[in-house]
């Protein structure tokens, strides 16, 4: 074990001399008080240490001493319904350890509770071949959530002995022959937090994530294992959608990452979660949620260790099958955290004084998501899915970390602080916004919700986007100056603004919509438009098209719930035409 002693200190960064048996990214325990910290550079026998606590009171001569491992996560029975720091220490267990509120330095909890028992139900028998990734027994760990374990990589060989009953993770439940003799499994892995954990293969991205989120959904999808970046001001909605796709993603677990973000929108996170009704279930939300808490007043460099333990924790259930929706809030305080460490080391500076290497570490962050073919003999299906929050100081897109994302992200859902204010959530501004999966996912929505799904969505797409262009012609000359086809695609396009693309978040029925709802949404509306437009070339007027009662009911359409909205659309477009017919003053038209 390799003992150097600190040279010098620099806020969370310490030199430290005599480490010249020490390796890249190995673990250390600096100074007597034994805080941790991660060696980010090695020049002879000095090495540049990235401390994860407060180092504040250090001095030359203190003691360095390096773990010789790197910076692993502890996985098993236990995670979810955990809320960890950014280096998967257990908040809960450090307050009981410190008896205190706040972080002390030098603490050391397992992230897995030792003492627990679990009860192990195993799925094989002695005799049994099993390799990497196969399951040989389950824990219920939560009353919605299996967790399976796992044969750890690199092992593979004849199940020799395997228990049943109650364990704690460290206990021995199986013993594995193998080539170069038994191995005992325990219920608990660890893994290295910079490396990905391997899979068979990975899969095109051609299944959507459904969220429920009507703008998401129809205009923006995310693939299931995709990847997404959702930059806006304060105060523009990151954190509500962010939550809004935790409740309502079809994922089995979700992992929150707060990393950076301030304390309070954490303690909403620690005090809404709890509270909030798995609409699956009917449970609470935390029982399928890992929280991993690494607000702006904890130690800066640990929020690079928070984003890569919470992405490492999702690989561990993405390989036991299930599909992991990744949060991330927010990948630029990050950066901003990349950009101290990079300035301690006097590294040449990149744009803004970010280090050169930024759009490379966000890259590898986000390819870890994907649809993957886990390990294992069965060849079960797994999705990460990872939606990082981005906070551009103004909201201003063209500083470095909002381009470096989004030359990696395929979806980019741009918030926009006018709709904001003006109450309209979610408030991802449409004309800015893009998805790149739309072409790959349009089979898939054609064959599963109606084959006119992509039809109907260009054709709305293209009303806000001419609605956009008349505005213009608005603004200068007034509404009057419109020709009644024109305004008919004014009302029309407000019509998609205001009763489709507008959900209501606290509403129990408008928070989520089915595909089949949306698109009967999407029908209603462009039913109005076609019909009126039809209307209009026969020589009715404008104002009574556009002042219908029914349209009152096209709006009120949302709240329909959802065992009648065949009933009610079929109803409503009957009213539609009894109504054109009416402006014509004719029974039929």
């Amino acid at each position: 074990m390799s003992i150097g002693t600190i040279k010098k200190v620099a806020g969370p960064l310490v030199i430290a001399e005599g480490m010249r048996d020490s390796n890249m990214f190995d673990v250390v325990r600096v100074s007597n008080q034994r805080l941790i910290g991660e060696i980010i550079e090695i020049h002879g026998d000095e090495a540049s240490v990235q401390v994860y606590e407060e180092t504040s009171g250090l001095g030359p001569g203190e003691p360095v001493e390096s773990m010789e491992v790197p910076l692993s996560v502890e996985l098993g029975p236990g995670l979810i319904s955990s809320i960890y720091d950014g280096i998967q220490r257990p908040l809960d267990e450090i307050m009981k350890a410190t008896g205190s509120n706040n972080l002390k330095r030098g603490v050391e909890v397992p992230s897995l509770k030792r003492d627990k028992k679990w009860q192990f139900t195993p799925v094989v028998k002695p005799g049994d071949e099993v390799e990497a990734g196969d399951f040989i027994g389950t824990v219920m760990e939560t009353d919605i959530v299996e967790h399976r374990i796992m044969v750890p990589y690199g092992v593979s060989g004849k199940i020799k002995e395997i228990k049943s009953g109650e364990f704690t993770v460290e206990e021995v439940v199986a013993v594995v022959t193998t080539e170069n003799g038994d191995k005992e499994l325990t219920m608990m892995q660890k893994w290295p937090v910079r490396k990905g954990r391997p899979y068979k293969k990975k899969l095109p991205p051609q299944t959507p994530l459904v969220t429920g989120q009507r703008v998401v959904d129809a205009f923006f999808p995310i693939a299931r294992g995709g990847v997404a970046a959702v930059p806006g001001p304060f105060g523009s909605g990151k954190t509500v959608i962010q939550h809004q796709l935790a409740k309502w993603a079809e994922a089995d677990i979700v992992v929150y990452i707060g990393c950076g973000e301030r304390g309070n929108e954490m303690t909403d996170v620690l005090n809404e979660f709890p509270e909030l009704k798995d609409p699956k279930t009917g449970k609470s939300l935390m029982e399928r949620t890992v929280l991993i808490a690494n607000t702006s007043d904890m130690p800066v460099a640990a929020r690079e260790a928070s984003i890569y333990t919470g992405i490492t924790i999702a690989e561990y259930f993405r390989d036991m099958g299930y599909s992991v929706a990744l949060m991330a809030d927010s990948t630029s305080r990050w950066a901003e955290a990349l950009r101290e460490m990079s300035g301690r080391l006097e590294e040449m500076p990149g744009e803004e004084g970010y280090p050169a290497y930024l759009g490379s570490r966000l890259a590898q962050f986000y390819e870890r998501a994907g649809d993957v073919i886990c390990l294992g003999k069965e060849g079960r299906e797994g999705a990460l899915s990872a939606i990082g929050a981005v906070s551009p100081p103004g909201g201003d897109i063209s500083e470095p970390v909002s381009q470096a994302t989004l030359r990696i992200v395929k979806v980019f859902w741009g918030l926009d602080s006018a709709l904001a204010y003006k109450r309209h959530f979610p408030a991802i501004n449409w004309l800015t916004s893009y998805s790149l999966y739309v072409d790959n996912m349009g089979k898939w929505f054609n064959e599963n919700v109606s084959e006119d799904w992509m039809t109907c969505r260009q054709e709305m797409m293209s009303l806000l986007q001419e609605e956009a262009e008349l505005e213009e012609i608005v603004k200068m000359v007034g509404m009057d100056a419109l020709s009644p086809t024109d305004r008919l695609k004014m009302e029309a396009a407000r019509s998609i603004r205001e009763d489709f693309l507008h959900q209501n978040s606290f509403h129990e029925i408008d928070t989520y919509t089915p595909l089949r709802k949306q698109f009967l949404m999407m029908k209603l509306v462009l039913d109005f438009y076609k019909e009126s437009k039809k209307a209009l070339e026969n020589g009715a007027p404008i104002n009574k098209l556009i002042n219908m009662a029914v349209r009152e009911r096209i709006g009120r359409y949302k709240y329909t719930i959802n065992e009648n909205i065949e009933s009610e659309y079929q109803a409503i477009n009957d009213e539609l035409a009894k109504e054109i017919a009416g402006v014509f003053g004719k029974e039929d038209f």
